[in-house]
């Protein structure tokens, strides 16, 4: 739980989540974080029951999945830098809820490896208890936080949410290039180990 708890970092969510819905009114984003946290919970879930699986068999390897959740916020990040994400309509409250809010800010690489590996290294069903336990008490303080957030929306009003939408914009770019970063460097690591045993095996 305290992994996840860092990992998905509920109180860092917010500034993001009160960027992206803070022009709604109190009752959409109620729903964008109910929708946000049911889609990150499924995620997470279909992971830790299905995760290796669906890697394997899709042959992806976990440094594709960082890369390909980073280049999607890089995206989102520069809407909120060039205010086009300033006036979201209401078919777009839902889209917001699911991206990048339910993935991949909170059922992002991170967490997903993080369960996968979790899963893989529980030595009976009682850890497997443990760790569904964990993942749904941590999306309910993901729920909570983003639910009683909203007073702040009053506090920063129009102006202070516009400064906060570009400060989310750059902390979401930061986030994004970190995830290509990891993903690259992922692959050169598995690109020296690769070369290391080939030239091992050769002598």
């Amino acid at each position: 739980m305290v992994t996840l708890f860092v990992i998905m970092d509920p109180p860092g969510i917010v500034p993001i989540y009160l960027a992206l819905t803070g022009t709604m009114d109190r009752r959409e984003r109620n729903r964008a974080a109910l929708q946000a946290t049911l889609l990150s919970l499924g995620v997470i879930s279909l992971f830790a029951l299905l995760g290796q699986q669906i890697i394997n068999y899709l042959h992806i390897d976990l440094e594709a999945l960082q890369g390909a959740g980073g280049l999607l916020l890089l995206l989102v990040s520069l809407q909120l830098l060039t205010g086009k994400a300033d006036e979201p309509s209401d078919a777009a409250t839902s889209n917001i809820a699911l991206v990048p809010l339910g993935t991949p800010l909170l059922a992002g690489p991170g967490a997903i490896v993080a369960v996968i590996l979790f899963v893989q290294q529980a030595p009976s069903s009682m850890d497997y208890m443990w760790i569904a336990i964990a993942i749904v008490v941590i999306h309910l303080a993901i729920y909570l936080v983003m639910r009683f957030s909203g007073f702040l929306v009053k506090v920063l009003r129009r102006g202070g949410i516009e400064v906060l939408t570009r400060i989310a914009g750059v902390l979401l770019a930061a986030i994004a290039v970190q995830l290509i970063a990891d993903a690259v460097m992922g692959y050169v690591l598995l690109f020296e180990s690769s070369a290391g045993a080939i030239a091992w095996g050769s002598l």
